[in-house]
């Protein structure tokens, strides 16, 4: 490896280190009882682990590899569009935008060889056409709503999020495939004997 190449990839590995500073509203509970907000990064390594249990349980062949490719890449536009709470609809209406945007700027930044590989494995992912990339947004979306569960709905009730409007995000991941809805059913029944979610 040459020391040039060696620069670009350790600019690769600088840049998505920032992914580290992306708040996201759920939160993760410490060993103390309190709280405090999860970031980008922890939750693209919990998806990429829901993934990696779960590809197993699952009828659709996809290639494991490629979904832990997508795992890995999906939020890297966080780093400069920030991450959008799944609830916030002011925040959804401007979010691909925002993140069409943020990509011209993170993959551009990379290295020729690979800010294009990078970037498609996100446009997979966004697009959701491929099987690898349905699997790979259902694990995103279970990753998600596990961590609403595990802090009790915390963010949830912060913003008066509702049943009904849970099951309109989680319900392509229901659909993705009947491990899923069995999965996501039991944090619902969860989630409902808590009271974490609005009427």
């Amino acid at each position: 490896m040459s020391p040039e190449r060696a620069a670009s990839l350790l600019g690769v590995l600088a840049l998505a280190d920032r992914l580290k500073q992306v708040e996201r509203r759920g939160r993760v509970v410490l060993a103390d009882g309190s709280t405090r907000r999860e970031n980008s990064a922890e939750h693209s390594w919990h998806l990429a682990l829901c993934a990696l249990l779960l590809q197993p349980e699952v009828a659709a062949e996809v290639d494991l590899g490629r979904v832990l490719a997508m795992a890995a890449v999906h939020d890297l536009v966080e780093i400069e569009a920030g991450d959008t709470f799944a609830y916030d609809e002011a925040g959804r209406a401007t979010q691909a935008e925002r993140e069409a945007a943020a990509a011209e700027i993170v993959f551009g930044a990379l290295p020729p060889d690979l800010g294009p590989w990078l970037r498609a494995l996100w446009e997979e992912f966004e697009a959701g056409e491929t099987a690898e990339a349905r699997f790979a947004m259902a694990c995103d979306r279970l990753e998600g709503f596990l961590q609403n569960v595990l802090s009790g709905g915390i963010s949830w009730r912060a913003s008066g999020v509702t049943k009904a409007a849970t099951l309109g995000r989680m319900g392509p991941a229901m659909a993705a495939d009947p491990a899923f809805a069995v999965l996501i059913g039991q944090l619902y029944d969860r989630a409902e004997a808590a009271g974490m979610l609005a009427r």
